[in-house]
């Protein structure tokens, strides 16, 4: 199989894709994106992804046995799950219960998240009424995750392509001012997804990069 090439930098979006590729085995090499660089708004990356946000992914075997190019790590995480028929069930009531918390995340933990890390960490002037606003809102997301959890071991059921979409999110929650302890059923969660293999090797991929990333960014404060 020809490697796939993933336009990557170490962020939680990122990371749902080493996720993944790591699960499903697949080979694939990475193209740095240094976002400290506004590596993102360079014309060959944004030719693959036109809103300058990794990552990006492109499958020299895509569809017809032709290559394609897809950018949003959701639609990168549905596209591996509907090629290699893993963790992206087929049937329609399964299917559908992974799509809800995918698009979940997509559009509430993640981007509330990176605005309550940005406003509490990354912010010179500290805005008082963001940092409470975006942190209020990731803890009342941990929340409904910590009841998703109560009795299922994944978010969906079984393990998918939804749990791959919100570990990396819930990976910085001292970032967020959060302490896990407090959500019993998200913090178990946590540690069972984090304990495969497959995540443990993907989410120590670039893992000094962004150390250095955050110090530089910090630094800078």
């Amino acid at each position: 199989m020809t490697p796939m090439e993933l336009h990557f930098w170490p962020t939680p979006n990122g990371w749902k894709i080493t996720i993944m590729l790591e699960e499903c085995g697949l080979p694939y090499n990475i193209h740095w994106v240094d976002l400290s660089q506004k590596a993102q708004f360079e014309t060959e990356f944004l030719q693959l992804s036109p809103n300058g946000r990794m990552p990006a992914i492109v499958d020299p075997d895509g569809p017809d046995g032709d290559f394609i190019s897809i950018f949003e790590s959701g639609a990168i995480l549905q596209y591996l799950g509907n090629k290699t028929g893993r963790f992206y069930p087929n049937a329609q009531r399964q299917r559908s219960d992974v799509e809800q918390w995918l698009f979940w995340q997509m559009a509430g933990l993640g981007p509330m998240a990176g605005q309550a890390a940005h406003f509490r960490n990354y912010k010179a002037d500290k805005i008082e009424y963001a940092v409470q606003r975006y942190t209020d809102e990731v803890i009342r997301l941990y929340h409904v995750m910590n009841t998703q959890l109560a009795g299922r071991d994944f978010l969906a059921g079984t393990y998918s392509i939804a749990d791959m979409a919100c570990w990396p999110w819930i990976r910085g929650y001292k970032a967020y001012g959060i302490d896990l302890t407090e959500f019993k059923h998200l913090r178990a969660w946590f540690k069972r997804v984090g304990g495969r293999d497959a995540v443990e090797r993907a989410a120590n991929i670039g893992k000094e990069q962004f150390k250095a990333s955050q110090s530089r960014a910090q630094s800078s404060i």
